[in-house]
């Protein structure tokens, strides 16, 4: 599902940001990447989302390789791929089935969506999401009123209408309280486990990905140096991190 080869990102002239000789995420799999701040977590999820171009190697993701394919064929991974970002980048003014609805853009009719018109099939499916993360009493709320913990649910559910074979999450819960993390979290994961996802999430806190996910993937300095289970990341493994 996702083949990483020979990866090399570089920002500037300067050493590269992210260097991956080889890694390899299959379908099914709930992997947690971990590291200090810098270390490459945010670029690994932009590579794989084909924000960001690498200079050398291969982003595989879905069959297609981001790094050489043509406008279309980008697009038509991109919209497989649903990414949770860490503040939200929720419309303020926009209701909740509103931004919901933002996650089906990539399908929808370029002008009929740019006025702001979708078909029945896709409210119906953003209904759906919004059933999902249990947010469907307040479905006609502007996002501006919501607390930390509902707007990122209205991210899950626009996510979740994206019918997404890829999740991707960016620091999900680092705005939030330790309760509402929880929280969020376990909304991910139960989401993944329901439907027939990848799931890929970066987080500063080890404790929380030893929790939530099967695999870890630790990072520092741009470079991979653990990968393997959560029982097997213990504290010596973990201070090199």
């Amino acid at each position: 599902m996702i083949n990483l080869e020979c990866l090399k990102v570089r920002y500037d002239r300067n050493s590269p940001v992210l260097t991956i000789d080889s890694l390899r995420i299959n379908r099914h799999e709930r992997v947690a990447i971990i590291g200090p701040s810098g270390a490459g977590k945010s670029t690994l999820l932009r590579s794989i989302k084909g924000y960001v171009r690498p200079d050398e190697g291969k982003v595989e993701v879905l069959g297609v390789n981001l790094r050489s394919a043509k406008r279309h064929e980008w697009r038509r991974v991109n919209r497989k791929i649903g990414l949770i970002y860490q503040q939200f980048h929720l419309v303020p003014r926009l209701t909740v089935l509103r931004n919901v609805l933002c996650g089906r853009l990539g399908y929808a009719n370029p002008l009929r969506s740019l006025l702001g018109i979708f078909s029945d099939e896709d409210v119906n499916i953003a209904l759906s999401a919004i059933r999902e993360v249990g947010l469907e009493d307040i479905l006609h709320q502007r996002a501006d009123t919501l607390s930390g913990g509902e707007q990122q649910r209205v991210a899950v559910a626009r996510m979740l209408a994206q019918q997404p074979s890829i999740i991707l999450a960016d620091e999900p819960v680092s705005s939030l309280d330790p309760v509402r993390a929880e929280n969020i979290l376990e909304l991910i994961t139960r989401v993944h486990a329901h439907h027939d996802t990848a799931l890929i999430m970066s987080l500063h806190q080890p404790e929380l990905a030893k929790q939530f996910a099967q695999r870890i993937i630790g990072l520092r300095n741009g470079r991979v140096i653990f990968d393997g289970a959560c029982d097997e990341l213990d504290n010596s493994k973990l201070q090199e991190i």
